[in-house]
């Protein structure tokens, strides 16, 4: 068999690790595989000849996007045309739909086999796009098997291959262990954890300190631990704790240590929802938008629940407090039970986590390469 060529775009962070794990399942069946395309510095350590950085494709929120416009619509039309000369056996879409959706469709087109690995969040919101994928897109990789679920309704193929996440986070994590490595000690610990973008900490951050603040009357001795994704999230924390007297560590990264270390977890709304399911970890999860966004948002949104592990479950497993519901009263006092007995609300989270727990990135691989067969 010649040699195989295999495109791929990731757009962030997470793409880039979808993408690596994804690029060494591959390397393992076809050794001498060759990988072009527009990835991180994971997907570069695995070979791939990367033909921009990927740092000119993460751009975050509406106004962001517009300055940078020109130039991502210029390396967009740069790259099919480049992709269409160049002929690779598959191109593969990570994430990033609004970049990468239209690359699978004029590909799609020119007669190159397209995937796209991660579902965009269709089955919730602007569903019409589930018509460009159908088109642009011979197949469908879902982390989630809800989502599987919509795309065979929709006559898109697709295949359910699990999420990386459920793969290497243990099926029991050892709180002790993350507290001595924390230096948290004996006693309640919750994890505040109000998201991972300026923004969101913006709008989220205080309420929680406030929540903690009441917390700590309903029950005693709790202490609190927080998780920055960054140096910039940690200094815009510092200034909101200015004023507040609250025991809180506050710590770089670490997420999946804050996890591990709590006994329960106040949350927005995203991935990390996921993480603290995965960690076996009852919550409460909140998210506030601007109120126009909020408003749109109500009106085009088809789903019952925001959150992953209430998505997963199609139930509502855990509590959600949006908008004008999620004062900091409400969310001490939703959570309060729960740091002491949130087991009834954990007790499904590990069916969950062994269904998601698939081997991703090589079920993946074996989904693409047999598509490539079928040529």
């Amino acid at each position: 068999m010649a040699q195989l060529c295999v495109a791929l775009v990731a757009g962030e962070a997470s793409g880039d690790i979808l993408g690596s794990g994804l690029m060494r399942a591959l390397k393992t069946r076809h050794p001498d595989i060759r990988f072009i395309g527009v990835g991180g510095p994971l997907m570069e350590a695995e070979g791939l000849q990367s033909y921009f950085p990927m740092e000119r494709l993460a751009v975050m929120g509406l106004v962001e996007v517009l300055g940078r416009l020109r130039e991502l619509l210029k390396r967009r039309k740069d790259l099919i045309k480049t992709l269409i000369d160049e002929r690779p056996d598959v191109f593969i879409g990570i994430d990033a739909p609004d970049f990468t959706l239209n690359i699978e469709l004029r590909l799609r087109q020119a007669g190159i086999k397209t995937v796209h690995y991660v579902s965009p969040s269709v089955w919730a919101w602007r569903q019409k796009r589930v018509l460009k994928i159908r088109e642009g897109c011979d197949l469908m990789l879902t982390l989630f098997p809800f989502e599987a679920r919509f795309y065979e309704e929709q006559g898109v193929p697709v295949r359910f291959v699990g999420h990386p996440l459920a793969d290497t986070i243990p099926l029991e994590a050892d709180r002790e262990a993350a507290r001595r490595a924390l230096g948290l000690g004996q006693g309640p610990v919750v994890a505040l954890m109000p998201g991972s973008r300026g923004g969101e900490v913006g709008r989220l951050g205080a309420l929680f300190l406030d929540a903690a603040q009441q917390l700590r009357t309903l029950v005693p001795g709790v202490r609190f631990v927080t998780p920055c994704a960054n140096a910039a999230r940690r200094s815009q924390l510092e200034q909101m704790l200015e004023g507040h007297d609250l025991p809180v560590t506050l710590l770089d990264g670490q997420s999946h240590q804050a996890l591990a270390a709590c006994d329960a977890v106040l949350i927005a709304s995203g991935t990390a929802t996921l993480e603290a399911l995965l960690y076996k970890r009852p919550m409460v999860v909140a998210y506030r938008l601007a109120p126009l966004s909020f408003w749109i948002l109500r009106r085009m949104v088809k789903s019952p629940y925001v959150s992953l592990p209430n998505l997963l479950a199609q139930r509502l497993l855990v509590p959600e407090l949006l908008q004008d519901d999620a004062t900091s009263e409400a969310l001490a006092r939703t959570l309060a039970p729960l740091v002491t007995q949130g087991a009834q609300q954990t007790e499904s989270f590990d069916q969950i986590h062994r269904a998601l727990r698939r081997d991703a990135s090589n079920q993946a691989a074996e989904a693409v390469l047999t598509l490539l067969e079928a040529r």
